[in-house]
C-alpha cells in the first residue's frame, strides 16, 4: 500500500497585505493555518507522498517574501524525506513565481508536461501532469497527457495530476457538463490509479461520467482548505488521505479514500433595511445581528434602503469595528435604492 495526502487550492496570500493600513482580523492567516494542519500527517511520517493540486498562491504576481512563506510548509515536509509534487494552477497563471525558491530534491514542480518517477517502499511511482491549461483543454487534453509521458512510464502506480475542471464535477447548484474548459470523462485514459485534481473548491470523488459510464480512473478533488467565497459557506473544507494498491499492469487502484475536515471559519450573509432607522436603532440592529453569530465568523453585512443622513456615521468602518468582536471579520456593502 502507498498512502498519499492530497490537498489543493490553498490560495496563500489572500487577504494578507504586507502593510495593512488598519488593524483588524484578516483571513490570510486562516489559509496558512489550515495548510499547515493539512500537512501535519506528512510531517508526522504517516503518508508516503504529498500532492498539491495547484493554486498554492492567491495570484501570480506576488513578492518573493510571500513565495518563501507559502513554500515553507511544503519544504518542511520535503525536509523530512516525504516527496512533494506540486502542479501550478490558474491563480499562478500556470507557473510558480520565483521557481528557484522551490529548489529541493524532494519538491517536484510540474511546470511543464512531464512525469516524476519515484521509488517508495520498494514501489515504483510515476506522477505525471502539466500546469493549468487555460485554452481549450477539452480538445488538447489527450495530447498533453501523451506529452507528459506518464502512461509510458514503467511503474507499479501511475497518477495524473491536474488543475482543471472534469465533467460531472459540482459546485453549489451547478454541474459542469460541456465547454472548451471542461475535460470529457471518456477522455480519462486507462493505465492510471487516479487523477489528482485541483481547481474545484468542493471536495468530491468522480467515478462515472455524465452518461453513467465508469471512468477509467477515479478523479479526486480534495477541495480548498478554506472557504474563499460565500458560495462555499455550507461546504466542509479539508484534504484527502488516499491508499493505493500497486499493480504495474493496470497502473494500480484506489483502495481507500478518506476526507479529513479542517476548521474552516463559519460564513454568514446578513441584510438590514436601514430605511427610516435613526443612528441608535440602526446601531443596535447591527450589534444584535452580529451578536447572534459565532465570534470568529466571516460576515458579509449588506445595508439596504434609504439611509438617513444622520445614520451614515453608524456604518463607517471605524464604528463598525466597535460593534463586533475583534475575532470576527466583517465586510460591508451599502446598497441605496434605485431612483
Amino acid at each position: 500500500m502507498i498512502k498519499v495526502l492530497l490537498l489543493a487550492d490553498t490560495h496563500l496570500g489572500f487577504d494578507l497585505p504586507s502593510r495593512p493600513r488598519v488593524e483588524k482580523r484578516r483571513r490570510g492567516p486562516d489559509f496558512f493555518t489550515n495548510t499547515r494542519l493539512a500537512l501535519e500527517p506528512a510531517r508526522c511520517g504517516q503518508v508516503d507522498l504529498v500532492v498539491h493540486g495547484g493554486d498554492l498562491l492567491y495570484r501570480s504576481k506576488v513578492p518573493p517574501g510571500l513565495v518563501i512563506q507559502a513554500l515553507e510548509p511544503l519544504l518542511e515536509v520535503a525536509d523530512r524525506g516525504v516527496p512533494v509534487v506540486l502542479v501550478p494552477g490558474n491563480h499562478e497563471r500556470s507557473s510558480l513565481p520565483y521557481p528557484l525558491l522551490a529548489s529541493h530534491a524532494n519538491l517536484h514542480i510540474l511546470d511543464q508536461p512531464k512525469t516524476i518517477e519515484l521509488e517508495l517502499n520498494e514501489t515504483r511511482l510515476a506522477v505525471g501532469g502539466f500546469p493549468c491549461e487555460r485554452e481549450n483543454i477539452r480538445d488538447r487534453f489527450s495530447g498533453l497527457v501523451a506529452e507528459c509521458g506518464v502512461l509510458g512510464a514503467r511503474a507499479d502506480l501511475r497518477f495524473l495530476c491536474l488543475h482543471q475542471t472534469v465533467e460531472g464535477s459540482r459546485v453549489k447548484g451547478y454541474t459542469f457538463r460541456s465547454g472548451a474548459e471542461i475535460i470529457r470523462g471518456r477522455d480519462i485514459p486507462t493505465g492510471l490509479a487516479a487523477v489528482f485534481c485541483g481547481h474545484i473548491h468542493r471536495s468530491q470523488v468522480l467515478t462515472r461520467d455524465l452518461a453513467g459510464n465508469r471512468l477509467a480512473a477515479p478523479v479526486l478533488y480534495p477541495g480548498s482548505v478554506e472557504r474563499t467565497s460565500f458560495a462555499e459557506q455550507d461546504e466542509p473544507k479539508g484534504y484527502l488521505i488516499l491508499e493505493f494498491e500497486a499493480e504495474s499492469s493496470s497502473g494500480g487502484r484506489l483502495e481507500r479514500s478518506e476526507f479529513r475536515d479542517l476548521p474552516a471559519r463559519p460564513m454568514f450573509a446578513l441584510t438590514i433595511d436601514a430605511t427610516g432607522l435613526g443612528p441608535e436603532v440602526l446601531e443596535n440592529e447591527i450589534r444584535e445581528k452580529l451578536g447572534r453569530r459565532q465570534a470568529d465568523a466571516v460576515v458579509h453585512l449588506r445595508i439596504e434602503g434609504d439611509l438617513r443622513p444622520d445614520s451614515g456615521r453608524v456604518i463607517r468602518a471605524a464604528n463598525l469595528r466597535r460593534l463586533h468582536p475583534v475575532t470576527m471579520t466583517v465586510a460591508l456593502r451599502f446598497r441605496p435604492p434605485r431612483r
